[in-house]
């Protein structure tokens, strides 16, 4: 989305703020300035304030917008400690699915019987930060996606079927992520956990990553350099 520029000067607002408090040197301040105001879209102001608190606020507070951050976008701390929206899943000779910004209950109970269900914490919030997510399947499958930084324990049994998790992404979970304990049993059946980034998630990595040449290329173009290799 096209930044505005009330937008990038809210941006601005937080970095004075934040080199004032000590919070960042008066290099990173002017780096971070300068690319505010270059910036086009939320996707490059979004970093510059990442791991900053807004005026008078908590620390990962949206500012881009004026809106706080929801989904895999949030702070761990943020997505902890709201009301249950879901404590259970049901399939039989059909599916469930439950994805989206949606709160996990403390317990979660998900059955399926000839049939399936997906459960996705990738946007998920928790209502506390110790969760327990029962997956029980008879001649049917439960898939869980999980994103790589969420603490998870897999203690599930499979009866002439699967109870277990593979990565698809690198899996470093965070010290301030919620602990999510996946149990159950699948019979004749499967249970998979995976640990999988969200499409949103890694568009921000790679905006990110942009950012980040940007930010080591400025230099040498300021001094006029701009000769490939030079």
């Amino acid at each position: 989305m096209r930044a505005s520029d009330v937008e990038r000067e809210r941006i601005a607002e937080v970095l004075r703020e934040a080199v004032a408090e000590g919070r960042l040197r008066m290099e990173e301040f002017e780096q971070r300035l300068d690319a505010a105001y270059r910036a086009r879209t939320h996707g490059e102001l979004e970093p510059l304030v990442r791991d900053l608190p807004a005026p008078g606020g908590a620390a990962g507070a949206s500012v881009v917008a004026g809106q706080p951050r929801t989904g895999s976008s949030a702070r761990w701390s943020d997505r902890i400690g709201k009301p249950a929206t879901s404590g259970g899943g049901f399939a039989l000779w059909g599916g469930f699915r439950r994805q989206g910004n949606w709160t996990v209950g403390r317990v979660f109970t998900a059955f399926a019987m000839w049939g399936g269900g997906h459960i996705d914490l990738r946007e998920a919030s928790f209502e506390a930060p110790e969760v327990v997510i029962r997956c029980f399947t008879i001649m049917g499958g439960i898939h869980v996606t999980v994103p790589p930084d969420l603490n998870v324990d897999v203690r599930g049994i499979g009866i002439m079927g699967g109870f277990g998790e593979h990565t698809k992404d690198e899996a470093i979970p965070a010290p301030d992520a919620p602990r999510v304990r996946i149990t159950g049993f699948a019979l004749m059946g499967g249970v998979g956990v995976e640990h999988k980034r969200s499409k949103a998630e890694k568009q921000r990595l790679r905006e990110a990553g942009k950012q980040r040449l940007r930010d080591a290329e400025r230099p040498r173009l300021e001094k006029g350099d701009d000769r490939p290799g030079v």
